[in-house]
């Protein structure tokens, strides 16, 4: 029974965090560090955001070899899932033409993204590229602060992607600011409990 909602909860949860993540870049109002870079990329290469966030990840896979990470069913799902969900939202997205529509945007990528990554990670069938990154690294190296790793990671990203191009704005400080307490908040209630194996009692 365990499979019957992990495998739907983790699909529910890549294409949410697709929509989240169109709603977040058709705002113009800034995307987090990753949407950063993917949008400069995308602006320079002229290839589709969707398609930008899923090779992407594939380099990104890459570096988990040195890291010894293992990616599960999710993470390949990941890889592929969400760069397309992200195109087809941003097909469908009427344009934020007005500031209250691209406030509501904002705000409602950000709370989708976190529900979303709730939704994915607590499936527990396989971080994604960019999750088991910081994961990867932070096993790597266990003084350092996952906080300080993340921070490092998103601080690259999102340099190289401005300087591609990419938008930057309040929407990428609102996103550094919620996404913790959000994820913190849904991660618990959506995490799928683990089974447990009954206990043989002795006679």
């Amino acid at each position: 029974m365990s499979l019957l909602r992990r495998v739907p909860q983790l699909f529910a949860g890549l294409i949410l965090y697709g929509v989240s993540m169109a709603l977040m870049v058709e705002s113009s109002l800034g995307g987090n560090s990753w949407d950063v870079f993917h949008q400069g990329v995308s602006m320079v290469t002229g290839i589709s955001f969707g398609w930008v966030v899923l090779l992407t990840g594939v380099p990104v896979l890459l570096l988990w070899i040195p890291l010894r990470q293992r990616p599960g069913f999710g993470t390949v799902a990941n890889l592929v899932v969400v760069g397309f969900a992200a195109d087809a939202a941003l097909a469908l997205l009427p344009a934020g033409e007005s500031i209250p529509v691209r406030v509501g945007y904002v705000v409602g990528g950000i709370l989708l993204n976190g529900f979303a990554t709730g939704l994915y990670i607590g499936s527990r069938m396989g971080p994604g590229p960019r999750d088991g990154l910081m994961t990867g690294l932070a096993a790597r190296f266990p003084r350092l602060s996952l906080r300080m790793i993340r921070t490092g990671i998103e601080l690259t990203v999102l340099g190289i992607g401005f300087l591609l191009g990419g938008t930057v704005g309040i929407g990428t400080i609102a996103y550094a600011l919620a996404i913790g307490p959000l994820v913190q908040l849904f991660l618990p209630m959506l995490t799928v409990p683990e089974r447990k194996e009954p206990v043989l009692v002795e006679q």
